[in-house]
């Protein structure tokens, strides 16, 4: 079998079974004992518990297409991963690099660049409003409506925080609306290449942004040139004012701390459909990297699989440059057998 070119949207999951509590009835008279009347007890009203309703983990697309069930040598908890070499270009390490699936607020890298693209005023007021708060995945912000940034504090905040009213009030801003936004981010995305991938809002809440490691390898090189996006998605933390008081906003990276990393551009991504997502560009063991991390399965697991690859890299960059290259189209050998098998 070879690798996954497309992954489509699958069939609906299960309807959940519905949790029903039964509300507590009126106590029973207690029965006579004396012909003698006491006063009746004046009982307190009786609060009906609040249940949790139960709802099933849905599967990934990643999941739902066998992607999870490959292998490889590293042992990567992610579906889909991608390690190149910035400079040449060279694959240094791929799982299911082809996978189309869906990506999460990995799509904020490609709304940072149609905003830097159009030549925005950075310092324009932008305000928030009823049309930027989700409706799809009921997802919370810290932005209120009637918040109000300058187009560099809200691209900061998508980029760093991962805020999702940031981002769509970024493209409702465009010239020429969402819609014009939208097309806009299509149109990078075939100029670049990525053909493999499609684009229908800003945020990456919708399940129908979707595009594969290679193609999101391409996205995250050319970010990566674009300087306010690299200074923008590296930053540990930033302070706005909202409404008068100061609102502190860190990064959903906590690698951009570790002293270990040197990080040029990052990028956090999650929706259950997508799974959890990582893409970074970071220098290791003397070359500039790009790493892609989709549909990784735990909460913390994006962020051991660049941790197993950092370690990876580490290994074999004290052997010789001969053992270094026979060792990675090794490990790649292996990694791409793993691969036919599901």
């Amino acid at each position: 079998m070879g690798l996954f070119n497309k992954v489509v949207t699958m069939g609906a999951i299960a309807v959940l079974a519905a949790v029903t509590c039964a509300l507590p009835t009126t106590a029973e008279a207690a029965p006579y004992k004396s012909a003698k009347k006491k006063p009746a007890a004046v009982s307190k009203p009786v609060r009906a518990k609040r249940v949790a309703r139960a709802e099933a983990a849905r599967p990934s697309f990643g999941q739902l297409a066998g992607l999870r069930g490959t292998e490889d040598t590293l042992d990567l908890k992610s579906s889909v991963a991608l390690v190149m070499d910035q400079d040449t270009n060279e694959v240094l390490y791929s799982k299911n690099p082809n996978a189309v699936l869906p990506i999460a607020s990995i799509t904020k890298v490609m709304t940072a660049m149609v905003v830097t693209d159009a030549g925005l005023p950075l310092g324009e007021m932008l305000t928030v409003t009823q049309d930027d708060v989700d409706t799809e995945k009921g997802s919370r912000s810290r932005l209120r409506v009637g918040t109000q940034l300058t187009r560099e504090e809200m691209l900061h905040l998508a980029l760093m925080a991962s805020e999702n009213r940031a981002a769509h009030a970024l493209g409702r801003h465009y010239p020429g609306g969402l819609d014009a936004f939208v097309s806009a981010m299509n149109a990078k995305a075939q100029l670049l290449g990525m053909h493999d991938t499609h684009y229908v809002e800003p945020t990456g809440l919708s399940s129908r942004n979707q595009s594969s490691a290679r193609d999101l390898a391409t996205l995250v090189k050319a970010a990566h040139e674009v300087e306010i996006i690299r200074t923008l998605s590296t930053s540990p933390e930033f302070v706005v004012e909202v409404g008068h008081r100061p609102m502190q906003f860190r990064n959903t990276n906590g690698l951009v701390k570790n002293p270990t990393w040197d990080i040029g551009l990052q990028k956090t991504g999650y929706i259950s459909e997508a799974g959890r997502c990582l893409v970074m560009q970071a220098k290791l063991a003397g070359r500039q990297l790009i790493m892609v991390f989709l549909d990784s399965a735990g909460k913390y697991s994006r962020i051991g699989d660049a941790e197993r690859v950092r370690r990876w890299v580490t290994e074999f960059a004290a052997a010789s440059p001969s053992t270094l290259g026979a060792s990675i189209e090794s490990t790649l050998d292996a990694a791409e057998d793993a691969a036919e098998i599901h």
